[in-house]
């Protein structure tokens, strides 16, 4: 999974990565037994709680489906990326194939999908909150948003694949020679995934700690709102952006280290693609993270689980009436 690039050096100057590595190994092995199957399958419930029943569905329900789909896909992602390049023997691809270019898109589009709904989900509750009476942050207008969020993240990852698959190819096609530096990528996906939706859910917070300090009218006409709403934002937002926070600072010190042509020896690269490793395995542990907080701090969770059990129930007794009255009728 992970390795320590060689330095020319040996002896006491690699244990130190040495151990580091072998720790980062054991995590992503844990992760890949535990994780991965509780991240697909606390997602998978999520949707399923949430669809079956479409007009149940609240606008922060909305965008808990939408974290919950690109969940999925960092799910699934997860065991090509930490089995993926490096020392391990069970590496099927090299850094430069074009799998590891597809994966890598995939990855993106779902940070920024999971970003961008964390950041617009803050939003539109402070819009619930101060505006009760309006239908902005209805449940119709919710899921054209998600629509567009991940049109939006199709497209900011289509111009980031133009840039890795030019540093690629930039020797055989004239049209990439100037557009092959991977920082490139890096520095777009840097500005648009993270910069952008973390200013937008610091205001959205901002502007509901305010709107909690006053008593207006409309809040008293409206009522109090929910408290394990407030907590479940709160608890979302802080895991989100704590978890994917460290990988957007590996892309902000790489596009640095580019920019100013800095030239990395052994020790700071293997200290540099460690880095990159914890942080990517962070970002992956949000997929399973999220759903869980959902669970447990959503009020209304356990009332739509029972729903969609009892439906099942009933379908399976059904089908169990229809065998058994169909046997008689063959007799």
């Amino acid at each position: 999974m992970w390795s320590c690039p060689l330095n020319g050096t040996g002896g006491e100057d690699q244990l130190p990565c040495q151990h580091v590595q072998r720790a980062l190994s054991a995590l992503s092995l844990l992760y890949l037994l535990v994780g991965v199957p509780l991240g697909l399958g606390y997602n998978a419930l999520l949707l399923l709680v949430n669809l079956h029943d479409p007009g149940g569905m609240t606008m922060p329900d909305v965008y808990f489906a939408n974290m919950a789909a690109a969940g999925l896909v960092l799910s699934a992602l997860a065991p090509a990326h930490l089995l993926g390049p490096g020392a391990a023997g069970w590496a099927v691809w090299d850094v430069g194939s074009e799998v590891h270019v597809t994966l890598l898109v995939l990855f993106n589009v779902a940070a920024l999908v999971t970003l961008y709904s964390t950041a617009l989900l803050g939003l539109d509750c402070y819009i619930e909150r101060a505006l009760p009476r309006t239908y902005m942050s209805s449940v119709y207008n919710t899921r054209h948003v998600c629509g567009f969020v991940w049109g939006g993240a199709l497209l900011t990852g289509f111009s980031s694949l133009l840039f890795y698959i030019c540093s690629h190819v930039a020797a055989r096609l004239a049209e990439c020679s100037q557009v092959r530096d991977t920082e490139a990528a890096d520095a777009i996906m840097l500005l648009s995934g993270y910069l952008v939706p973390g200013l937008a859910v610091l205001y959205a917070l901002v502007l509901l700690t305010r709107i909690r300090k006053e008593d207006t009218p409309l809040d008293r006409d409206a009522g109090q709102p929910d408290p394990s709403a407030h907590r479940l934002l709160v608890a979302t937002v802080c895991a989100q952006f704590g978890l994917w926070t460290p990988h957007y600072l590996t892309l902000l010190g790489r596009t640095v280290l580019a920019a100013q042509g800095r030239p990395v020896d052994g020790h700071h690269l293997g200290t540099l693609l460690l880095a990159e490793d914890l942080s990517r395995f962070l970002a992956f542990a949000s997929s399973a993270v999220v759903p869980l907080l959902y669970r447990h701090i959503d009020r209304n969770f356990p009332g739509k689980l029972r729903r969609l059990m009892k439906k099942l129930q009933r379908g399976h007794q059904s089908c169990s009436l229809d065998e058994a009255g169909a046997q008689p009728a063959m007799a």
